[in-house]
């Protein structure tokens, strides 16, 4: 047995640098590259490892205590002669504080590029990655690729969402001389066909990683240490090394705990997705843009709703004026909207479900044949073992990230919901190109001056960039030009006239700075709002673009000849 003394090893230009942590005591065994102290330069966090195996036979220092290279830390015993110690790397800190940390350890496999979720942001990543010319393994707890908006969020919704569309059309076409019978639905069938379209995506992304190589691992994965990520899969448990690694673990619903979620008649988004049946009511419990969305689907398809939210109306985040036609049009389809309204409690008998309602205008309990949860998402931070390597998770779950989508641990990036709002995939995946493209040695920034966001119900509402209520709060000299729909050519000739486009202008500089809409299509609408503020156009630039005749999108055009005072489309009092 030989005993040798383990000093500080090469760690640049630094001298006397704190001991923040001591991570072995007398008689403790480790291995080659096992954590002996963690130092903090004014930088960065550096990890001092082992230089080879063997038995702690003394700590020399302490928590407090400073080092520099060469500073004897341990003494070890072990069987033979020591190969000189490796170094510690330091790098420059981010915004955000990267610790630095040292070389990847064996895994079952190896990943030049580890990404942690497979939704629209993960994939995204892992394919951009590859593209660059790194290696790729995808881990995502289902067994397909495209996480939640694929496989039980974003596409099966539009599905159902559009053959809700048709229902409602072929009912309005009654008062234009055309009648349909009544719809006969084959819930199994629609079923069917929805879960088609979302294994037509999704079998295509399996194709898309195959041609670029990328390795996908299905399974619940965790960090285990900063650099080794476990995977326990149906075939057991795979551990994974990597260089990089980016975070995509996306979100969850919300639970409330005054509601018994195991009674299968409580539903989340997830659950009414899968369409199991048609209950004849349903309570959707928050008026937010998934709640409703869900309301429409099940409206159209037979039962009788109603929707709780307790704000004082629907989708809070958007202006009310947008929100309007919206919550005019389903007060007509739906039992009732309650607003400004909690629910207390639930209670599960054996026929329906019985919900307690405090309100100004809610009974105080009714019954319900199911109950759609509905009040929003918690990101999976806290679910994935990321402080085992070293991330930061704030209290609420989320990974905060700079702008390059790095995390504090220089090596690890994360994107999607998991970071922050908006928790939307379209935000998702341009994350996911900016941590791919750091991650592959590139250097790259998510810049995005705005991120529109869509409820797809009936009529849609869309806005993008800052809204009038944001507007008002924060003293932002703004004009505005609306054009209603009743005015359009196309949204009569479509037997809708209740629509509104509404376009925001700085006054000085009369760049376009918010848009909203409210309407058949208005989430494809937004889009050119949205590429207006991006290229900074302003009023004239918008009006004088040429848009085709009759469309929805020439009411964008029309609302900034609304602002500009130039309209011929409708008589406004001139601007003083």
């Amino acid at each position: 047995m030989a005993a040798e003394e383990i000093r500080v090893p090469d760690i640049g230009d630094f001298r006397d640098v704190p001991v923040i942590e001591v991570h072995v005591a007398p008689g403790d065994t480790v291995a080659v590259d096992d954590p002996l102290l963690t130092l903090e330069s004014e930088k960065a966090t550096m990890d001092v490892p082992s230089p080879r195996a063997g038995a702690i036979a003394e700590v020399v220092v302490a928590v407090g205590d400073t080092v520099s290279q060469g500073t004897v830390i341990a003494r070890l015993t072990t069987d033979a002669a020591a190969p000189p110690a490796a170094a510690v790397t330091e790098t420059a800190r981010p915004a955000v504080a990267p610790v630095a940390i040292g070389a990847a350890p064996a895994g079952d496999v190896h990943a030049e590029v580890l990404v942690l979720g497979a939704g629209p942001g993960g994939y995204t990543a892992a394919f951009r990655a590859a593209d660059l010319g790194r290696k790729v393994v995808l881990v995502d707890r289902r067994g397909s690729l495209g996480g939640v908006c694929l496989n039980v969020g974003c596409i099966p919704s539009k599905a159902l969402l559009h053959a809700a569309k048709v229902i409602a059309e072929t009912k309005e076409l009654a008062g234009h001389g055309i009648r349909f019978g009544a719809p006969q639905i084959d819930v199994g069938a629609l079923r069917s066909w929805k879960d088609g379209v979302v294994s037509r995506l999704t079998g295509g992304l399996a194709g898309l990683a195959r041609q670029r190589k990328v390795t996908t691992l299905h399974g619940t994965g965790r960090f285990v240490g900063p650099h080794t990520l476990q995977v326990a899969g149906a075939d057991g448990t795979t551990v994974v090394s990597f260089d990089h690694a980016i975070i995509a673990a996306g979100s969850e619903p919300v639970t409330l705990p005054f509601v018994p979620h195991d009674d299968p008649r409580v539903l989340d988004s997830t659950g009414a997705l899968e369409l199991a049946e048609i209950p004849p009511s349903m309570l959707v419990l928050g008026g937010g843009i998934i709640g409703l969305e869900m309301a429409t689907v099940y409206a159209e398809l037979g039962s009788r709703i109603t929707v709780v939210e307790m704000m004082d109306q629907l989708i809070p985040g958007a202006d009310k004026d947008l929100v309007t036609p919206l919550a005019r049009r389903i007060t007509t389809q739906h039992d009732a909207i309650y607003l400004g309204t909690k629910v207390t409690a639930v209670e599960a008998g054996p026929d329906e479900l019985t919900v307690h309602l405090d309100g100004p205008k809610a009974p105080a309990t009714a019954a319900f044949d199911a109950v759609l949860v509905a009040v929003g998402r918690r990101p999976n931070g806290g679910a994935i073992g990321a402080e085992h390597a070293g991330v930061t998770i704030d209290e609420r779950g989320f990974i905060p990230v700079d702008k390059q989508q790095r995390t504090n641990v220089e090596h690890i990036y994360a994107i999607g919901d998991v970071v922050g709002q908006p928790m939307l995939a379209h935000k998702a995946v341009h994350e996911g190109r900016v941590a791919a493209e750091n991650a592959a040695g590139r250097t790259a920034f998510f810049d995005a001056t705005v991120i529109p966001s869509v409820a797809y119900t009936d009529p849609e509402v869309a806005w993008v960039g800052t809204t009038e209520n944001q507007a008002r709060a924060t003293g932002i000299k703004y004009g505005k030009g609306v054009f209603p729909w009743a005015a359009s050519g196309r949204s009569l000739s479509l037997g809708r006239d209740e629509g509104v486009t509404k376009v925001l202008f700085d006054e000085t500089t009369e760049r376009i700075i918010g848009a909203g809409i409210v309407g058949p299509n208005a989430g494809d609408l937004i889009a050119e709002a949205a590429l207006g503020i991006e290229l900074g156009a302003d009023a004239i630039d918008l009006a004088a673009t040429i848009h085709p005749h009759p469309t929805l999108s020439e009411t964008l055009a029309m609302s900034a000849e609304a602002f500009e005072g130039t309209i011929t489309d409708l008589y406004l009092p001139k601007k003083k």
